[in-house]
């Protein structure tokens, strides 16, 4: 299979599992089933039909409205489809129709409800992270064995790092971002170190934004969740985190 053909595939898998991470976003920090009951309207219960399902297609032929009750649907709910999608497909054509682009995907659909549900939430669910790890040793361990070794000490790397900073500072961030970054380790490996540089260096950024804005004390009261720079860092180590590493390690070692 080319990679185009693979990265095609790819985008369409995307974002219908995108459509469904929308589903676990909303109901998993609820408590609700992810299963039952089907896909329907917030606003009127209506049961969402089959063909009004397909991902991004429906809400535009829809226009961003229910079939039933004529009520906005959220934009967020094909941006997220097609943001998933782009995403996987963009993984395929950086790391090719490889056994490593099945796990940088498989990083990819953790990641996108990790940042959902933390923006809105600000909390990051043991119930994504517990099993993301899992199956990351699982995918190292049978798809890239040789990886195994490098990926478990990046874990341990990027996990303990935030750990420490968390016992230290334990206002600053919470366990749930900590998990999140033993489970990046396990996914990227060595690509860990530029992802959690990118993530200091966003969340710094936007703090710093929100402190000019609101100055000293009300700034630092802000509750900033921590977990979409993580998940923004997992996407450049993804996509080009190893390139980062050689450069750096050719450059200054």
């Amino acid at each position: 299979m080319t990679t185009a053909m693979a990265a095609v595939l790819a985008g369409i898998l995307g974002a219908v599992v995108g459509s469904f991470l929308n589903v676990v976003a909303y109901r998993l920090p609820r408590g609700e089933s992810l299963s039952h009951p089907p896909s329907h309207c917030p606003n009127c219960g209506a049961p969402v039909k089959p063909y009004d399902n397909i991902p991004v297609l429906s809400w535009l032929l829809l226009r961003g409205r229910c079939r039933s009750c004529k009520e906005p649907i959220s934009p967020r709910y094909p941006i997220v489809e097609a943001g998933t999608g782009l995403l996987c497909a963009l993984v395929v054509i950086v790391k090719g129709p490889e056994a490593e682009a099945i796990i940088g995907i498989v990083l990819v659909l953790i990641l996108v409800p990790v940042t959902l549900i933390d923006l809105d939430t600000t909390i990051i669910p043991n119930k994504i992270t517990y099993p993301g790890f899992v199956v990351g040793v699982i995918l190292v361990a049978v798809l890239e064995t040789d990886m195994l070794v490098e990926s478990l000490i990046a874990s341990a790397a990027a996990g303990g790092f935030l750990f420490v900073a968390w016992f230290v500072h334990p206002r600053g961030m919470g366990l749930g971002d900590v998990k999140l970054a033993f489970v990046m380790g396990i996914y990227l490996g060595r690509a860990v170190a530029p992802a959690m540089f990118t993530a200091f260096i966003a969340g710094a950024l936007v703090g710093g934004i929100i402190i000019a804005r609101l100055g000293v004390a009300k700034g630092r009261k802000a509750g900033i969740p921590f977990g979409p720079w993580l998940a923004l860092g997992g996407v450049v180590g993804l996509l080009a985190g190893d390139e980062i590493v050689d450069w750096y390690v050719d450059t200054y070692l």
